[in-house]
């Protein structure tokens, strides 16, 4: 008799052995910046020991296998750690921030210098401009620096806007502008719990910004255009404009039809986008691997049917692979659709030439490949988002779909979908909660109706674009994704409208996701191996959840603190005592949802400030002067009569906003002040001159829009 013996996991997934600890040196690359130097020497060094590991007898090296793979594993470490910092464009000789000197100095600096000994920066547009409610954005390849007696050939990447005053609307890719203005650093707002913003331009290769008057550049003759791209740029104008031909004007219909086949977003309605979010499933209309999924069904429908294409399988795998990468590059090339066309790049390479291989293997390998090409995908959300789905889908949607054996195969199929999508929330919905704060409870109902729904839109889609040059189909085609549209769209308006579709503001750290995890993995594993082992460690992450969330909200009880928020051209300011707070601030940031949700909510969310109130404890409020405990703060924000005293009023802060006419100086003759805060509803200009009259007088200052959100602990 011959005996069955199990295969261990990480035998048949050996990328995820080397996934590992690669990730790990990521990391390390990133958060410690360890020297290119001292890296290259510690891989050289641990490949020095690994070679030389090999050349000790047959018994040495069985009995020390494992020092053999701890040098391994240090090896992926270095190699993670030097394509992060190799990644990093900061590093690179030719990035022009080692030679551009006007990014240092102020606009008084700026101004006193001679005009032709101002660095200009030659910026190619790299792809074409977008209108903005405000302004109009581009993104920017430098080409080098002008100077005085010199031209310094260098690159590297910068955001523009545009005042929509001047010709900027007609820019086009391939233009090169001469900029005259200094470039600003990009900076976080320093708000609490708000999006780490310099961190995602930085992944990006973004460092700088500026903001153009119409006096700021001038358009050169030359133009630098690259063939590829600029089909690519190309064939997606074209697909937008025969979808506004056919689909029709109505923007809600015509934006989610352009998010949905080549992820164009600029015409979609920010409210609708948000009806999605809530009811879970705004991956319909953010291009991911289900759109590459159901687009690679139907190439290798099409290519196993076509005259001698099916004939051959190299000819099949040349023409689905170009297809699927092509998509790709159209939609964006985003980091959740790369991962969907380089795992199907290994399926079908695999499935066609090769023995079929583990798919936790392949989920591995397209991860590896792509990380090696960008170590910064790693903390792209969407990449995130897709890995945990398309692994909660393969481990978990057979033994949710075996739950309940059905004759009836439409009810099948439904229950087949509902499994789909609570396998992939099983593996998302801790991640989910950590970025957006939110669960959408009607997910299955929207997924359920949405997603077949969308399938056929997207096909219907695909189908216009190939017959858009036979009028009357164009036209029959057109109307019939427009009504598909408008369906879908009326569905999830109207789940969106019941109650309790959303469970909203649910707090998450770093700590309590890794928890939340450990304890869905290993309740997940326990019901599938029926392990008692995962079991106990399970509940024994779901304690360490309860705890520390325990802790947080002991915090959040005793807290009491002073935030002032970076919020450019207003004024708000939160006095805080428990999960109470009361705001100070511009009326329009508690009516206008898109201020309020992106500068204020999340750090309530984080904070679990619940409770607005007028008349906060322990909270006096007389005019222009506050007192919370035993903190004096003073509010100014227009002028008022400053009458000097010969024992000046002491106060802990004062905080000045709405740019009113005064001067420090007649400011110290009134008020002892430990430190003077200048909020983001200034004038940049007058923040400098009252810093450089705190100066004079050795008072303490914070510039918010300079350093971020003023928050202390009263």
């Amino acid at each position: 008799m011959i005996k069955n013996y199990d295969i261990p996991f990480w035998k048949t997934a050996p990328f995820i052995r080397l996934l590992l600890p690669f990730v790990l040196g990521i990391i390390i690359g990133w958060y410690w910046q360890i020297p290119f130097l001292q890296t290259v020497f510690g891989i050289l060094s641990f490949l020095t020991a690994f070679a030389l590991f090999s050349l000790l007898p047959v018994t040495i090296k069985f009995k020390a296998q494992f020092v053999q793979g701890i040098l391994l594993n240090l090896i992926l470490i270095g190699v993670g750690m030097l394509l992060t910092w190799q990644k990093d464009s900061r590093h690179s000789n030719s990035w022009f921030g080692n030679y551009y000197h006007n990014s240092d100095y102020h606009d008084s600096d700026y101004h006193d210098r001679d005009y032709h000994d101002r660095d200009y920066l030659a910026v190619k547009i790299a792809e074409p401009v977008i209108e903005k409610t405000k302004s109009i954005k581009a993104d920017g390849i430098v080409e080098g620096i002008v100077r005085k007696e010199s031209t310094v050939t260098c690159g590297g990447k910068i955001l523009l806007y545009f005042s929509k005053e001047g010709a900027a609307q007609q820019l086009h890719y391939g233009d090169i502008i001469l900029i005259s203005k200094k470039i600003q650093a990009i900076k976080n707002s320093g708000n609490p719990g708000a999006f780490n913003y310099q961190r995602y331009a930085a992944f990006q290769g973004i460092f700088y910004n500026v903001f153009l008057q119409p006096k700021d550049w001038v358009l050169l003759p030359q133009k630098n255009v690259h063939p590829f791209q600029q089909f690519i740029f190309t064939t997606r104008e074209k697909i937008i404009n025969i979808l506004r031909t056919y689909v029709g004007s109505s923007k809600d219909e015509l934006g989610i039809t352009e998010a949905l086949l080549i992820g164009y977003t600029n015409d979609l309605d920010k409210d609708l986008v948000q009806s999605y979010s809530n009811t879970g499933v705004v991956h319909i209309i953010a291009i991911s691997g289900m759109h590459l999924g159901l687009i690679y069904v139907m190439l290798i429908w099409i290519f196993t049917r076509l005259p001698y294409i099916k004939k051959s399988k190299a000819v099949q795998v040349i023409f689905i692979l170009a297809c699927l990468w092509l998509f790709s590059l159209l939609t964006g090339a985003s980091a959740s659709v790369c991962r969907a066309a380089v795992m199907f790049t290994f399926i079908t390479l695999g499935t066609n030439f090769f023995k079929k291989a583990s798919i936790y293997n392949s989920l591995a390998a397209s991860a590896f490949v792509m990380l090696c090409y960008n170590p910064y995908y790693l903390w792209d959300v969407g990449f995130q988002l897709s890995y945990f789905a398309v692994g909660g889908i393969v481990a978990f949607q057979k033994p949710i779909y075996n739950w309940f054996y059905i004759t009836n195969k439409y009810v099948d199929a439904a229950w087949k979908l509902l499994a789909i999508s609570l396998a992939a929330q099983t593996l998302t919905f801790p991640i989910c909660i950590y970025y957006f704060h939110q669960f959408p409870n009607m997910f299955l109902l929207t997924n359920l109706l949405a997603v077949p729904l969308s399938s056929g839109i997207l096909y219907a889609a695909i189908a216009l674009i190939a017959f858009n040059w036979v009028p009357y189909v164009a036209q029959y085609l057109g109307k019939i994704i427009n009504a598909a549209v408008w369906c879908m769209n009326k569905i999830i308006l109207w789940v969106d409208s019941l109650p309790y579709t959303l469970w909203d503001k649910i707090p998450a750290t770093v700590l309590t996701t890794w928890l939340l995890y450990f304890t869905v993995i290993g309740a997940s594993l326990w019901l599938l191996h029926a392990n008692k082992t995962w079991f106990k460690f399970s509940i024994l992450s779901l304690f360490g959840f309860v705890s520390v969330h325990a802790f947080i909200h002991w915090q959040i009880i005793n807290q009491q603190k002073l935030i002032v928020y970076n919020v450019s051209q207003h004024k708000a300011i939160d006095f805080v005592k428990g999960n109470n707070y009361q705001f100070k601030g511009d009326s329009i940031l508690l009516v206008d949802g898109l201020l309020q949700n992106f500068h204020l909510k999340p750090g309530r969310i984080a904070l679990q400030l619940n409770n607005r109130t007028d008349s906060l404890q322990s909270f006096l409020h007389n005019g222009r002067f506050c007192q919370v405990g035993l903190k004096k703060i003073v509010l100014i924000d227009t002028l008022f009569n400053l009458q000097a005293t010969t024992n000046p009023i002491a106060v802990d802060f004062i905080i000045i906003s709405k740019n009113p006419k005064l001067s420090i100086s007649q400011l110290a003759k009134v008020f002892n002040c430990k430190q003077i805060v200048f909020d983001a509803s200034n004038s940049m200009w007058k923040i400098e001159k009252w810093k450089q009259e705190c100066d004079k007088l050795h008072l303490q200052h914070y510039s918010i829009p300079e350093k971020g959100a003023f928050i202390i602990d009263l």
